[in-house]
């Protein structure tokens, strides 16, 4: 039965292979070389573990960028309504941005509750979308959800592509770090001294 067939050891043969065929162009800020002192994307690798206990660099990737994407939209969420002021009329305000979840939940369990399934589905579709990155035998280019309703990716030429890709995984890297940095301000009052410049 091809179910109880023994997994093929070596290297997937796919273009998403970072470690393989693929140019590591996903880390730009070191010229396209690997930087992974600690070794986590050749865990999948190690010998003795138990079989696919670690993800493949195809879900390492995608999880990335995916976060990063997060980040961006949160980052923006937090500069618009703090920074700018600025909340959908109507809806419901919270004096913290800390907070702003939980003041939405109750008081528009609707919308909240709408807005949840729809990440659901979209966070459901997402991962059937990817397939099995995570044991790198996935077809799908990481980052790749498929919208593209402008056509964008066909019109502009592949080298502004691959350079909007890279422009992605840059802010969204500087995003994470940023919301990180905005949590443990809020956790550890000090522990970002730069917000203090800014009064915060």
């Amino acid at each position: 039965c091809a179910a109880f067939a023994p997994a093929q050891t070596g290297k997937a043969s796919t273009a998403l292979d970072l470690y393989g065929m693929q140019e590591p162009s996903f880390n730009p800020e070191f010229r396209g070389d690997v930087f992974d002192p600690m070794g986590f994307g050749k865990m999948h690798e190690i010998e003795g573990a138990f079989p696919n206990m670690f993800p493949h660099t195809q879900f390492l990737e995608e999880a990335e960028i995916k976060h990063g994407r997060m980040a961006m939209l949160a980052w923006t969420g937090v500069w618009t309504t703090e920074g700018l002021g600025w909340h959908f009329p109507g809806a419901p305000e919270a004096d913290d941005w800390t907070t702003g979840l939980g003041v939405w939940a109750r008081e528009d369990p609707g919308s909240f509750g709408a807005i949840l399934a729809f990440i659901a589905i979209a966070e459901g579709e997402g991962v059937s979308h990817a397939g099995d990155n995570f044991r790198g035998v996935s077809k799908k280019i990481p980052g790749d959800m498929g919208f593209d309703w402008m056509g964008l990716s066909k019109k502009l030429p592949e080298e502004r592509v691959a350079r909007y890709k890279t422009v992605e995984k840059k802010n969204g890297r500087a995003a994470m770090i940023a919301m990180a940095s905005l949590f443990a301000m809020k956790a550890i009052p000090g522990s970002v001294p730069f917000m203090a410049l800014y009064g915060n």
